[in-house]
């Protein structure tokens, strides 16, 4: 087992493409990522332990946005957790592509968690509302089911694209125009789509006017993502029809 500084040069030579990533986790979480890939490489922990790692944050810290009583101390302590979740999500890719134990069952794995913590968040946020609020009107309850529909179609939507898009090139099929480059301005405007940037929000946690601001603008920026990447998606796959 090599030092931390081998295993981290082994790491970013492994990394994944930064194409379609945002500026957040090209140079926050992955870097974050990569020291704690190194540090479960050393550790000797597998890439499906770092995701339940992952979970292990993640998911505490959404319980405790639920059963918790909105305080600036809550603040810190769930966007630390989840920040560091999204960290060790990243972690155990980087790992499994580190030590070539990545697989199905790995991958499986990482969507399911993945795909529960969007459930889980938006679900949270109306818990809270609804225990501790205060809220307006009754209108803000909608809010993160709205939300919470944006960012799962999103997920799922975007699952299947990547699944279909590789199910066609393996049958040969052209795949289209070649891939465009790593574009610096796309990378700044998906930042409000990343997941870490969405964390930020709960650092106002301790303001609930502010949070549910916060969290308003969030919700719609979301949903006009939704609308241009279905759109984007469907005209690329239907280009891949035969003939």
């Amino acid at each position: 087992m090599g030092s931390t500084g081998t295993v981290l040069r082994e790491l970013r030579g492994a990394q994944k493409s930064a194409k379609g990533v945002s500026l957040y986790s090209r140079y926050v979480n992955r870097p974050a990522g990569r020291v704690l890939a190194a540090g479960a490489y050393r550790a000797g922990l597998t890439p499906n332990q770092v995701t339940l790692i992952s979970a292990l944050f993640t998911y505490s810290a959404l319980a405790a946005v639920a059963l918790v009583e909105p305080s600036w101390t809550l603040a810190l302590a769930v966007y630390a957790a989840l920040a560091l979740g999204f960290a060790f999500d990243s972690a155990d890719g980087q790992l499994a592509r580190l030590t070539g134990r990545g697989g199905p069952d790995g991958e499986w794995l990482d969507h399911v968690v993945d795909c529960g913590k969007l459930l889980l968040v938006h679900t949270a946020v109306l818990i809270s509302f609804y225990r501790f609020g205060e809220l307006p009107s009754d209108g803000w309850l909608l809010l993160p089911l709205g939300f919470q529909f944006a960012a799962v179609v999103t997920f799922c939507a975007g699952l299947l694209r990547e699944h279909l898009g590789k199910a066609a090139a393996a049958a040969g099929q052209p795949t289209g125009a070649p891939a465009a480059p790593v574009s610096r301005v796309r990378a700044v405007a998906l930042l409000p789509a990343d997941y870490g940037v969405f964390c930020l929000v709960f650092l106002l946690l301790g303001a609930p006017g502010a949070f549910r601001a916060g969290y308003a603008v969030l919700a719609v920026v979301h949903a006009l993502f939704l609308a241009a990447f279905l759109t984007k998606w469907f005209r690329e796959l239907r280009a891949l029809r035969p003939g």
